[in-house]
């Protein structure tokens, strides 16, 4: 369980897709900065992710199993629980999900499901679709856009902001 708690929380709460999941070296793990480095994400293109306290926790939980051994990030289990130094495929990771949504009696789900909310729901806290498109991997903002699913009501929001910020003289705008 904590490996798969793992693997969640980093599919989610940093949006990586299942390629880059699996690719995951523990040397690519800097905990003292929270971050993970993406090596050859799509396009062969590398980036940096933060962890926030929930996948951190969830992470630290997995490696106190599986020690500071180099190597892949994540490994198989076998039924037993011993753990097998070989590198989890990405088939793995699907069936992994499969099962824990059978055990968590929800709907099947897949990695990309993960990374597609994770897209979403940072555009829906507000968050800048750049660096959105930065944390995502995209080399295109219009990649990242498909994902936005905030429609007309964050349209009004948005122009209501700014008559907040001209009532609070945060505006360099002057209206006569």
């Amino acid at each position: 369980g904590r490996r798969d708690g793992a693997m969640l929380a980093l599919l989610y709460y940093c949006g990586l897709r299942r390629s880059e999941l699996v690719a995951l070296d523990l040397e690519h793990y800097q905990p003292l900065d929270s971050k993970l480095e993406i090596r050859s994400g799509k396009g062969n293109k590398d980036r940096i992710v933060y962890l926030n306290q929930i996948a951190e926790a969830k992470l630290t939980f997995w490696l106190q199993i599986r020690g500071n051994r180099s190597g892949s990030l994540f490994i198989r289990i076998d039924k037993a629980g011993k753990l097998i130094w070989q590198r989890l495929t990405d088939q793995a990771v699907m069936s992994i999900l499969a099962k824990r949504a059978i055990d968590a009696e929800v709907s099947a789900f897949s990695p990309h499901d993960l990374r597609r909310t994770f897209i979403s729901d940072l555009l829906d806290s507000g968050v800048d679709i750049s660096t959105v498109q930065q944390l995502a991997g995209h080399s295109n903002v219009s990649t990242t856009a498909r994902y936005d699913r905030r429609g007309e009501l964050a349209k009004k929001k948005a122009v209501e902001r700014l008559v907040k910020q001209l009532k609070k003289g945060q505006s360099d705008l002057t209206i006569s």
